[in-house]
């Protein structure tokens, strides 16, 4: 149940108003939980979810027409990251395990979404120079992402096992902290 809570506070994350810098939400933690503690065959779901939540950020958020065939990438990287999660974190989820992933999980997407916006779109120019402007431009929110993506995995990764060795620390007669 909690994979699917977090994949709502990634959408209530993106939804709520917040300046375009700050780019601080769950999505890549989520995505990388839900992987590592659901079903494969239930990660439709959050791809359909998150999605949607594209769909309605585009067109109603920001104003601007949806063209399907400009999400496909992101929607590939949602899925990807539930695989990550699956691959690299359902078995055992080290710290140095979820560190990793979540670095892997902002900078892929720091690097697709990127290269797709400089090659499928007239902002940048479709030079060297250009693609490199697009990767500086991006290197805030990247930052943001990396951030953010790392102390949610951190948390959601980590809070369960602190909990768990506080309770049995009780339950051994010992106070839970020293």
């Amino acid at each position: 149940m909690s994979a699917y809570l977090l994949i709502l506070l990634s959408v209530i994350s993106r939804v709520i108003p917040h300046p375009a810098w700050l780019n601080f939400t769950t999505v890549g933690a989520s995505l990388l939980y839900f992987g590592a503690r659901r079903p494969l065959r239930q990660a439709i779901l959050p791809v359909a979810v998150l999605a949607g939540t594209d769909f309605y950020l585009t067109t109603y958020a920001y104003g601007y027409p949806f063209h399907i065939s400009s999400y496909l990438v992101t929607w590939a990287w949602y899925a990807g990251m539930i695989l990550l999660g699956a691959g690299m974190l359902k078995a055992k989820a080290s710290t140095g395990r979820v560190l990793g992933a979540a670095v892997l999980s902002a900078t892929s997407f720091f690097v697709i979404s990127n290269f797709a916006v400089w090659a499928g779109s007239a902002l940048y120019p479709h030079s060297g120079a250009g693609l490199t402007a697009c990767y500086v431009a991006a290197l805030p929110f990247y930052r943001n992402d990396l951030l953010s993506t790392t102390v949610f995995s951190v948390i959601v990764f980590g809070a369960p096992q602190i909990v768990s060795y506080l309770l049995h620390r009780q339950q051994a007669g010992r106070p839970a902290v020293s």
